[in-house]
């Protein structure tokens, strides 16, 4: 949330932040203690409200406004995914599998095979090769967390079949993610959202595409009945 307010200037910077850290940390309350979830829930969009109206301008105000958003998947999906009763532990290394996967085959596939661009337009490096060995890649790695689980008696509730779509769904969002965030460090003519860790950039730049995949989790814990 730090880093997408610095990149898009939001003025008055640190009251805005405060503001939207605080819903941000309302929001985990619950998730943290047994106090129930609706009046959190309120505070902390209460407090992200706050946040944007006190940004100037009508722009930086729905600027602001998405960057609590951003901010609040990474927040809330891990740990509801950890907490699951039918997700667990398992549900979340899968997330983790299937992000590094991508991130790594499509970087070395890329650098091997080269060929036509992917988006040239917002990121010049990035190829279709890539695109392709990462789902390939993650397809493999979402199978095989899968399959590990099921030797220490765990189980994903969507079976092998199931996993390998959803494995192939999530990496194709977690290239968009990552391609969304350069399109945005494009939009605020930035290099990196922060030099928070040397050589790596910031946490954006670490994350955009494990947040894709929280976006990806959070669709499926709406819209699919897991837990009975």
């Amino acid at each position: 949330m730090v880093e997408w307010t610095d990149m898009i200037g939001v003025a008055p910077r640190r009251p805005v932040q405060g503001l939207l850290g605080l819903g941000l940390a309302a929001l985990m309350v619950p998730l943290l203690t047994d106090a129930g979830f609706g009046p959190w829930a309120t505070a902390g969009v209460v407090l992200a409200a706050g946040g944007s109206l006190l940004a100037r301008g009508t722009s930086s105000k729905l600027w602001t406004a998405s960057g609590f958003v951003y901010a609040a998947l990474i927040v809330l999906i891990p740990p509801i995914v950890r907490a699951h009763p039918d997700l667990g532990i398992l549900g979340l290394l899968w997330m983790f599998a299937v992000v590094w996967a991508t991130d790594v085959a499509a970087y070395f596939t890329g650098r091997a095979l080269g060929g036509p661009k992917l988006c040239p337009a917002i990121s010049p490096k990035k190829t279709w090769s890539g695109f392709m060995g990462g789902v390939f890649a993650a397809t493999l790695s979402g199978l095989l967390v899968a399959w590990s689980g099921q030797r220490f008696g765990l189980s994903l509730p969507f079976g092998l079949f199931g996993t390998a779509v959803l494995s192939v769904v999530a990496s194709v969002a977690s290239q968009a993610g990552d391609l969304g965030e350069s399109a945005l460090k494009r939009h605020c003519d930035v290099k990196d959202s922060s030099h928070l860790i040397p050589g790596h950039g910031g946490v954006m730049d670490r994350l955009d595409g494990f947040w894709a995949v929280c976006l990806i989790m959070a669709v499926v814990l709406l819209t699919i009945p897991l837990a009975a």
